[in-house]
């Protein structure tokens, strides 16, 4: 069996041929019978025919992968944005979260034209991806605690990136198939892991979460963390490397001096940093060719950044929705760090007077353990109107109360949305301060369960 990816054409073994039909049929039937949204199942009955898929359907592709504790959906949607001009690649990518090896073979059998794929990869799974897909771009985003009951501690994670990404050949190698790695530079963790990679792009993203960081990888010292992104060990050389390219303010600027302004339709500064990691990986996809066979050069960035301009919402992250005639916007974080840079954006926005639902659940996909809440800085939503809900809405109200948070307590996303709007209605909050818009924070499932019922 041959699978047509437009240049060039992929000839599938008897076992691949069959795990490819596997995929294609258990997701359909996932699709009709309402059972999930076809994105996994497939994927995995697909590896059980033939382990090897992902390999097979990687094979003469050119993959990015992305990976990192926050912002890998919507960095994923970015760069499949980047890459999707008129005259560019089909290109297949599971930016809808589904981040692990069935989520990426479902992805690639739906888009069997796709001479590029751009992967989201759950931090734990870099490895194997980079082993199967030989990718031509790995972007590294940041890293910190997150899902402590199935992710392994930061520590350990850092270290079986290091030595995935020491096995990597550069661009330059003989071959034709070494790899750029785009990498945060404000990262420290980040940077760790890169160095061992032999050709690496460095980038001053940010980092709004320095918890899990403060120890040097490298001997043992402390982390000291100065202005404008830069830290440096107090016992050894290991310090932020040379960039070369930085956010200051919403200006991407380059290390020769020129500067591009990121305008998104996206909200917030981590935002920002998620666009310039996803333009910088973007200018450093190989030039290929047109379906007519003419070359074709890699976009030049201000042609990038505006196709990430485009980008509005992420799987309903960022979007808004009317309830009772008033505005909601739907947001989501999972862990401290992501919690944080909500925190940064609520201020950043300026609605200070704004009602705030938070919502959290301990389900599979959110990690059952609930600890972290004592980690995030609740302190912050002082003087707002709080409402807490979702499964573990007592835990989330005694974390409040530490905080010296005036909240309510309700059973139910919506009827929490709703006491938040009453809020409202009463004047708690004026045109001035919010113009009647409620924001709703959720982890995982709890974000999913408002949108659901809305």
């Amino acid at each position: 069996m041959t699978i047509d990816a437009g240049a060039p054409t992929v000839t599938l073994s008897a076992r691949a041929s069959v795990a490819v039909g596997v995929v294609k049929v258990a997701n359909r039937l996932s699709r009709v019978l309402g059972r999930g949204s076809g994105t996994v199942v497939g994927g995995r009955a697909g590896l059980v025919v033939d382990p090897t898929l992902l390999a097979t359907l990687a094979r003469d592709r050119d993959v990015v992968l992305v990976t990192g504790t926050n912002g890998k959906t919507t960095t994923t949607r970015m760069l499949v944005a980047a890459l999707s001009g008129a005259a560019g690649p089909a290109i297949a990518s599971n930016d809808t979260g589904a981040n692990m090896p069935a989520g990426h073979v479902a992805a690639m059998v739906e888009s069997p034209r796709a001479t590029a794929a751009v992967l989201e990869v759950d931090e734990s799974y870099l490895g194997r991806l980079i082993e199967e897909t030989r990718p031509r771009v790995v972007v590294l985003l940041n890293l910190s605690r997150d899902q402590l009951d199935r992710i392994a501690e930061v520590r350990m994670l850092v270290d079986r990136w290091r030595a995935a990404l020491a096995g990597l050949s550069g661009a330059s190698d003989p071959g034709g198939r070494g790899t750029v790695v785009v990498a945060n530079a404000d990262d420290p963790m980040v940077v760790w892991a890169a160095l061992a990679a032999p050709d690496v792009r460095w980038v001053g993203a940010g980092q709004v979460w320095h918890d899990d960081a403060v120890g040097c990888p490298a001997c043992g010292g402390r982390i000291e963390f100065g202005a404008g992104g830069a830290w440096a060990c107090d016992r050894c050389d290991f310090a932020r490397p040379v960039r070369d390219a930085w956010l200051e303010g919403a200006d991407l600027v380059m290390a020769d001096g020129t500067r591009q302004v990121l305008f998104l339709g996206l909200p917030g500064q981590f935002n920002r940093a998620n666009a310039a990691m996803a333009a910088l990986a973007a200018t450093e996809m190989p030039a290929s060719e047109t379906p007519g066979g003419a070359p074709r050069s890699t976009p030049l960035l201000p042609g990038l950044l505006a196709r990430l301009a485009s980008v509005d919402q992420v799987a309903g992250r960022f979007s808004s929705t009317v309830r009772r005639g008033r505005p909601v916007r739907l947001l989501l974080a999972k862990n401290p760090a992501g919690w944080t840079a909500i925190f940064d954006l609520l201020d950043e926005a300026g609605t200070c007077g704004a009602p705030v639902v938070l919502s959290v659940n301990a389900r599979v996909a959110d990690g059952l353990d609930t600890s972290w809440l004592w980690d995030v800085p609740f302190e912050r939503l002082a003087g707002r109107s709080v409402v807490a809900t979702g499964d573990r809405r007592l835990d989330l109200a005694v974390r409040l109360r530490y905080a010296e948070v005036t909240h309510a307590v309700v059973d139910g996303p919506l009827a929490a949305l709703d006491l938040a709007l009453d809020l409202t209605d009463l004047g708690t909050v004026g045109p001035d301060r919010g113009a009647g818009t409620v924001e709703f924070l959720g982890n995982y499932t709890a974000f999913a369960d408002l949108r659901r019922q809305l």
